[in-house]
């Protein structure tokens, strides 16, 4: 017979078809916040980088939020794949948007604009590009701080990678390759998704064992049970994950 979809997979589901199909958006807000848990986990991966750990879940809940306005129903794929790349997609959108290449204070991102202003003034009035010292000149500052702003300017817009590169590339298609990090959100995202049909008791045996590596007669001794219960613990738990996060069209053995 067919394997039914997983627990989790059918109430998303479910409320994703009450969304899309009957414009429902108590069913939208009810799986955002089913889903608020995996923005936090994944948006703790980008802590320490200068921005405030709330902005990043915000920057995330709105890539979670897009995830459910795009999700394809008939796709065939589990939300919470589809939803982590987007989320993570939305945080990197948020340090692109809002924060600068390198640190540059204040007063140079100020001057800096105030210089952007006066040089597009300046070259609608004379039709051509002012130098530093004209810039010095309208704005009233040393030129030595002219050039020093336009020296942070040019940090802050640094080349995007979207940028022509020649022979109908990009500057993205010159660097690096395929980011793994998107699979290991997935598999993050995976494995959050599938401790989620364990009972307390299973998932703290498991985070000893592959966590904390201790030897199954030690977990034995800690808990309070044979070594041979342990051993089926753990399995039976890594059954009920698998079981958990198999597609719904699985097929298995009657």
């Amino acid at each position: 017979m067919l394997q039914e979809a997983t627990r989790r997979e059918q109430v998303d589901m479910a409320l994703l078809r009450r969304y899309h199909e009957h414009d429902d958006m108590r069913a939208r807000e009810e799986l955002a916040e089913r889903c608020l848990p995996l923005v936090r986990s994944l948006a703790r991966r980008y802590q320490g980088r200068g921005e405030e750990f709330e902005d990043l879940v915000q920057a995330g809940t709105v890539g979670l939020v897009k995830a459910i306005d795009r999700f394809d129903l008939e796709a065939g794929r589990r939300f919470v794949s589809f939803a982590a790349p987007n989320i993570t997609g939305e945080i990197r959108r948020h340090f692109r948007d809002h924060t600068w290449d390198v640190h540059v204070p204040r007063s140079m991102q100020e001057l800096d604009a105030k210089v952007q202003s006066a040089r597009s003034a300046a070259i609608a009035d004379s039709g051509r590009e002012p130098t530093d010292d004209d810039l010095a000149e309208i704005l009233s500052v040393p030129v030595a701080e002219i050039r020093e702003a336009r020296s942070a300017g040019r940090a802050y817009r640094a080349m995007s990678l979207d940028a022509p590169a020649g022979e109908a590339r990009d500057v993205a298609d010159t660097h690096g390759t395929t980011d793994p990090g998107y699979r290991h959100v997935e598999h993050v995202a995976t494995l959050a998704d599938a401790r989620t049909a364990l009972t307390d008791r299973e998932r703290d045996v498991l985070d000893m064992r592959y966590d904390d590596e201790l030897l199954q007669r030690e977990i034995a001794t800690r808990i309070g049970v044979s070594q041979m219960q342990v051993s089926r613990i753990i399995s039976g738990a890594i059954e009920k994950m698998a079981d958990h996060v198999a597609p719904p069209s699985a097929a298995v053995a009657a």
